[in-house]
Order: structure tokens, then C-alpha cells, then sequence
């Protein structure tokens, strides 16, 4: 067999071999045919959270006017030494006693008082001894007046001794009774019940009449006198309930009892006089919570008002702004900008923004954006 014959091909193999080639091209543009299919369908949204949803709730919230101010004694009186030039022997009381009426709080040596009220004793026992002697002349010439055994001169000599005497007994009383009022003066007593707040007294020191020596808040009251401006002032009425909160947190209730009648010329503000009472419900006040010249900040409660309220947890705040986030029938999220006002607890008042219908993120929201698909975990709460 020559060359040619053997690498003749015979046209039932050429056949075969277009066959081939042709369900190759066909099974080809069969695969990218399925795979253009396939890249053809939306690719299923995957979840970005986790929430559970809340509604607005029509609440009653209470009307409160914040106000800042000082705690001052209700009134504090001056303790001043009554006895003049006297040295302080003892001092029996301290800043921060609670002492009582009556209550001895300090002591000043007595002997020269004493001894001065020795000295009128028998200044007025001489008086009386004296008044004892004109009175018993007095009734003689009384017996004998009108007999002529002595002149009315002497009658009336004897009834003028007798008048002086008895004016000596009774100025010599007052002398006594003076020297008792400064021995009763060497000891220093409290004129209320109180609390120390102050001692300038030391002990050895010579003090004048009036010299005061300690400052007491009478009954251990204590008010708040905050400062509210003309507008606000007409609102407020004595009665009205407070509830104060010192620096540290403690907090107290009180009760309106009177407003200044005038306000300052260059602030424009009037102060409203608080008697502050026990502490708030559930809340603890530990001892020197509030103390005089505090500054601390009130809210009077003026009433209350419907409003529009969801938890505090499903606010968020960016840029200086208030939001929320709807989520539709679709799971998808809308941000809304809202408008919030009072907060009560854990609820925040939504002034604008929001429907009573409207499903919210309870929790979770800053984690959220404009058109996130959100899985949701409970259902949301039937809007009262």
C-alpha cells in the first residue's frame, strides 16, 4: 500500500467526526446558557440583625419645671454670751450636735457673779431689817397721833422713814435678782431645738455682752431656694411638690411654702422658698446629703399630660439628632427623624416624627442604615 492510499480517509469517518464536533458546540452553549440563566436571578437579601420591635404608647407624663438653686438653713439663729466680761470656762457642744432646747452648750466661770450676789443678799437683808425698825416706829406715832405727845412733824417723819424703807427692801430685791439673772447667765443654753452649724467660742477667752459664740439651725430644717425666671414664676404656687437632687445623686420631696415677692433687677429671676421633707420613694439619703450652701437642682411637678412615648432604648442619636427605625411589612428599615420631649423612667416623649402604629426597633438601632433587611425576633406590643 503507497502513501497516499494509507492516510486516505473515507467520508462515513469525516462524518462521524462532524457529529462529534457538533455535540461538543451544542453541550457548550448549553452550560453557558444555564449559567447566564443562573446569574440572571436576584441574589436572595441576607439579614444585617437580630431586632425585636416595639410601638408608641399613648402615656400620661408628668408636667416638670427644672430649676437650679441653693439649700440654705429654714433659719439660723445666733448663740451670743448674755454676761458681760466673763471667762469661758467649758464648751459643751460641737459642729454638727443636734442638741435641744434648753441644752446647756457652754459655761463661764461664776465666782465673781457669786460673790456679787452674796453681797446683795445682805444688801437686802439690811433693807429689810431697816424697813422692820420704820415700821414699827410708823405705828407707833400712829398710836399717838392726835394726843399731842408728839408734833405731826415727827408723825410724818416716822411714816416717810417707814415709806423709805420699803423702797430700800425693794430696790435691793431688784439688785438681787439682777446678781441672780447674771449667775443664771454664766451657763450658755440653746434657745431651740437644732444642729450646730458653727463655734467661735474657745475656751479661756474673756467675751463682752452680745459676743456670738456658736450658730444653730433651729429644728435641723433645711430649704431649697430656687431661682425660676418671671415667666415661670406665675406658674409655680405654694403647694406645690419638688423633688431636689443633691450633687451626689440623693434626692429629696418637698413642698412650695412661699415665692419671693420680688425679683432681682438684673437677672430677672425670683427665688421660690422649698421646706424640703423625706426622701423620694425607694431612694436613700445619707446623712449630710444636703447641707447649707449646696447648689443643687429642682423639678417642680405642675401636672400632667398625654403624650406619645417609646423606650429610651430605641432613640439614637447622631449628629446632634434624634431617630428612630420603622421597620415595613418587608423587614426593611427606615430611619426617621423625631422630635423627643420629656423623659419619665426609662420612656421618652415623641413629640413629632412617628405614628402609634408604627413597628420600631425596640434596641440595636445605631447598628442600623437606611434600607438595611432586619430579622425579626418578637412582636411588637398592641399600641393602647
Amino acid at each position: 500500500m503507497n502513501l497516499q492510499n494509507r492516510f486516505q480517509i473515507k467520508p462515513v469517518t469525516l462524518g462521524l467526526m462532524a457529529a462529534s464536533v457538533l455535540t461538543l458546540a451544542a453541550l457548550g452553549l448549553f452550560a453557558t446558557g444555564s449559567q447566564a440563566a443562573d446569574a440572571a436571578k436576584p441574589a436572595e437579601a441576607k439579614a444585617a440583625l437580630t431586632v425585636s420591635l416595639t410601638q408608641p404608647k399613648n402615656s400620661m407624663l408628668t408636667i416638670k419645671l427644672a430649676a437650679n438653686g441653693s439649700v440654705a438653713a429654714w433659719q439660723e439663729a445666733s448663740v451670743g454670751a448674755e454676761a458681760n466680761g466673763l471667762r469661758v470656762a467649758e464648751l459643751q457642744a460641737n459642729v454638727g450636735d443636734s442638741v435641744k432646747r434648753g441644752q446647756v452648750l457652754a459655761s463661764f466661770a461664776a465666782e465673781s457673779v457669786q460673790a456679787d450676789v452674796s453681797i446683795a443678799r445682805a444688801a437686802l437683808a439690811e433693807a429689810q431689817a431697816n424697813a422692820a425698825e420704820a415700821a414699827a416706829n410708823a405705828d407707833r406715832a400712829r398710836a399717838v397721833q392726835g394726843s399731842g405727845a408728839i408734833s405731826a412733824q415727827q408723825v410724818n417723819q416716822y411714816l416717810t422713814q417707814e415709806q423709805t424703807a420699803k423702797a430700800r427692801v425693794e430696790s435691793a430685791k431688784a439688785q438681787l435678782d439682777s446678781q441672780l439673772l447674771r449667775l443664771k447667765n454664766t451657763q450658755l443654753l440653746a434657745p431651740d431645738n437644732g444642729i450646730i452649724s458653727a463655734r467661735m467660742a474657745t475656751v479661756g477667752s474673756v467675751v463682752g455682752a452680745g459676743t456670738e459664740m456658736f450658730k444653730l439651725i433651729r429644728q435641723g430644717r433645711l430649704e431649697w431656694r430656687g431661682e425660676v425666671t418671671s415667666s415661670e414664676l406665675a406658674r409655680i404656687t405654694p403647694g406645690t411638690a419638688v423633688v431636689v437632687t443633691a450633687p451626689g445623686g440623693a434626692q429629696l420631696k418637698g413642698k412650695v411654702r412661699t415665692l419671693a415677692p420680688t425679683v432681682d433687677a438684673a437677672t430677672r429671676n425670683g427665688l421660690v422658698y422649698v421646706d424640703l421633707g423625706g426622701a423620694v420613694e425607694g431612694g436613700k439619703v445619707t446623712a449630710g446629703a444636703f447641707k447649707p450652701g449646696m447648689y443643687a437642682r429642682g423639678e417642680f411637678e405642675l401636672g400632667s399630660s398625654g403624650a406619645l412615648t417609646v423606650p429610651q432604648t430605641a432613640v439614637v442619636v447622631r449628629d446632634g439628632f434624634s431617630y428612630v427605625y420603622r421597620v415595613s411589612p418587608e423587614n426593611k428599615i427606615s430611619q426617621l427623624k423625631v422630635q423627643t420631649g420629656r423623659v419619665v423612667g426609662d420612656q421618652v416623649e415623641i413629640q413629632s416624627g412617628v405614628k402609634p402604629e408604627d413597628k420600631l426597633v425596640a434596641s440595636g438601632g445605631s447598628f442600623l442604615s437606611e434600607g438595611d433587611t432586619v430579622r425579626v425576633a418578637g412582636a411588637a406590643p398592641a399600641a393602647k
